[in-house]
């Protein structure tokens, strides 16, 4: 019968439709608590580019379980790059990134328009320049032919820790 629906169909239909949806809610098991971070294992993407790589590759060592590995990648086509983020204990970001090239066009882009403020900060036995910027701050550590790069939210304590436990390595 087209043309002969009116409003009130429409309300039950609608009324119909609210109660399935109300019931998959009220069924299907959620946790509203979880924390919707997925964590990452970079032990082997780690290795595949320390092999892979013109220098040496940085990844942390005996960081505290509560520094949760976040994301990680390789890209030998995109000068050699190598990226590590985490979250820190108090759920700032922080990263690791590493490549061939270490234009300032790079740096600007890896710590999010950072610009280099003349200070250095001494970790361990190492001097690395600090930069600062309005989203990211970083710690910048230039080598011959490559440059690392710890960069994010984080603190610069945070970003010092994680800089303190880099093991530069390579696989060839």
């Amino acid at each position: 019968m087209k043309g002969k629906q009116t409003i009130w169909d429409m309300v039950r239909s609608l009324a119909v439709i609210g109660v399935v949806v109300a019931g998959i809610y009220l069924f299907v098991p959620h946790d509203d608590k979880a924390d919707p971070t997925r964590t990452v294992d970079y032990r082997v993407e780690t290795i595949t580019a320390r092999r892979a790589a013109p220098y040496p590759v940085a990844a942390p060592v005996g960081l505290p379980e509560q520094w949760r590995a976040t994301s990680v990648t390789y890209e030998r086509k995109k000068d050699d790059a190598w990226h590590l983020g985490f979250l820190d204990p108090e759920q700032q970001y922080a990263a690791v990134e590493q490549s061939t090239d270490t234009s300032v066009k790079y740096l600007e882009r890896v710590t999010r328009s950072a610009t280099a403020s003349g200070r250095t900060q001494q970790v361990g036995e190492t001097s690395w320049e600090r930069w600062e910027g309005e989203k990211y701050d970083a710690l910048v550590r230039k080598e011959q032919g490559y440059v690392t790069v710890v960069t994010g939210t984080a603190s610069f304590e945070q970003l010092g820790r994680l800089a303190a436990a880099l093991e530069f390595k390579q696989g060839r």
